[in-house]
């Protein structure tokens, strides 16, 4: 079998560090590669169509790799060179990831948990209110709205609401335990109704809709079977929810109490209520949200009832929809949810790429125009440009010098008031970048995963003479 020849495709700056970069990776992975160094200072600059008509492969190259950067089709290059051609990464630093990289699963996206979003206090907002908060959560993903009622009842709206949220196709649930209100509930088109215990489980005879079965005290199962039994003797459709308890008050006991249920009624539908352990947890819920999903996917709690309303819970729906996936794809499969589900790490990036010393000074004395590029590395922001090379980690310090770093002392020529706005910016970037681990990369936004805004190219979106083509 014939070795595998890439030709990989850069500009005049970054033509040193990729062969460094491709030389051990060619060794390790077995192929052979060729790198064609277009007249170009900025390989981002180049676009397909000018790439086509420079570019030039030697006879034994099977595939062709142009930066990331490169954006528009790529059918030019492939006509022009009758070879696949595909991008990189926008950073060549990341080629050993992107070579390692495995393509998502087939079937990856699959899940079997329901997630229903409470919609909290709906008493107390307007039908408005309560349609937008509703459209909001079922384009993170939730698959039933739950109104969420007040404990000072019966709310003699709710049949409205219910009926407004059920004209707009949205499937309802509703949290009370008064009868009266879950009655209008229910004949308005409400199908599932949470909660049900010793002291309404006789009216949920009447109700024709799915109910929740719940411990009569919060703390224990106490009361919950005889609700279970009582239920299914009258052909009740029914979940049970032992009740998930905060952290400090029974939490690790709460979640035995799951095990118990699951091992009682092994055929039984169980939901959890995972909002009390987001909600009431100084800390960020992401992750507690995958965590709760995978007990739930391996216990076989098939639906989760979960809010919103705290800032650092405020997007606990989209996470839920991304944890389901993931955590039923690791148990579907038995492998590791790891380096599959990138949208869910957003604090910290999964891998940091930094420069090394030498690459800084070598592209320092490389540069040969005027325009600053910003990096992170070794603990300081770093700024270079043709004979500058600055680096602090206080921007402002930095920023500092880099004015006092121009002709005669004074302010650079170039770093007029809108330059400097744009790399104050970049500095307050690389600066967050660098206090909570993240890859910073000049004009890219930094990676919060699926929270992510994208930002427009600046420093490379003017026109640049001296980053054109010789």
């Amino acid at each position: 079998m014939a070795t595998e020849h890439i030709h990989f495709v850069t500009g005049r700056l970054a033509a040193h560090s990729l062969r460094n970069t491709i030389d051990p990776l060619a060794s390790e992975l077995g192929f052979q590669f060729s790198i064609d160094v277009l007249p170009i200072t900025v390989a981002a600059l180049m676009t397909p169509a000018w790439i086509a008509r420079r570019i030039k492969p030697p006879k034994q190259t099977t595939r062709i790799i142009i930066p990331g950067y490169c954006s528009g089709e790529l059918n030019a290059i492939s006509e022009s060179t009758g070879l696949p051609v595909e991008r990189g990464p926008r950073d060549l630093r990341e080629l050993p990831t992107y070579f390692g990289q495995l393509a998502t699963p087939s079937d990856y996206g699959t899940y079997d948990i329901e997630i229903i979003a409470e919609i909290n206090h709906c008493p107390q907002l307007s039908i408005d209110a309560n349609l937008e908060q509703a459209k909001c959560l079922r384009a993170d993903g939730a698959d039933v709205i739950d109104v969420g009622c007040d404990p000072n009842g019966p709310w003699t709206g709710i049949a409205e609401a219910v009926r407004a949220l059920r004209d707009i196709g949205l499937r309802v649930s509703v949290d009370s335990l008064d009868p009266r209100e879950i009655e209008l509930a229910v004949k308005a088109g409400a199908e599932l109704v949470l909660s049900v215990n010793n002291s309404n489980r006789e009216a949920a005879l009447d109700w024709g809709c799915e109910v929740v079965a719940v411990p009569d005290d919060p703390r224990s199962l106490a009361g919950l079977d005889d609700t279970v039994e009582y239920l299914a003797a009258h052909d009740v459709p029914l979940r049970i929810d032992p009740v998930l308890e905060p952290i400090g008050f029974g939490f690790a006991a709460s979640l035995h109490r799951y095990f118990k249920i699951r091992d009682k009624y092994p055929d039984a539908a169980i939901l959890m209520g995972i909002g009390n352990l987001t909600e009431l947890t100084d800390a960020d819920s992401a992750a507690i949200n995958v965590l709760l999903l995978g007990f739930c996917e391996e216990l076989r709690i098939h639906s989760v009832l979960t809010t919103q309303v705290i800032n650092w819970a405020r997007s606990s729906v989209r996470e839920c929809d991304l944890a389901r996936r993931l955590v039923h794809h690791s148990i579907e499969h038995r492998v590791l949810p790891k380096h599959v589900e990138p949208r869910l790490v957003m604090l910290r990036d999964a891998e940091i790429v930094e420069p090394a010393p030498a690459d800084l000074e070598r592209l320092t004395e490389e540069i040969k125009d005027s325009n600053y590029r910003v990096f992170v590395s070794g603990g300081e922001v770093h700024v270079i440009s043709h004979k500058i090379h600055l680096k602090n980690a206080d921007p402002f310090l930095l920023f500092d010098e880099l004015r006092q770093s121009g002709p005669e002392h004074g302010l650079p020529k170039n770093l007029d008031a809108a330059h400097s706005f744009y790399l104050g910016y970049e500095m307050c970037k690389a600066a967050t970048a660098m206090t909570l681990g993240k890859q910073y990369r000049q004009d890219e936004s930094l990676d919060w995963g699926f929270l992510t805004q994208s930002e427009s190219r600046h420093y490379l979106k003017a026109h640049r003479p001296d980053l054109e083509a010789s």
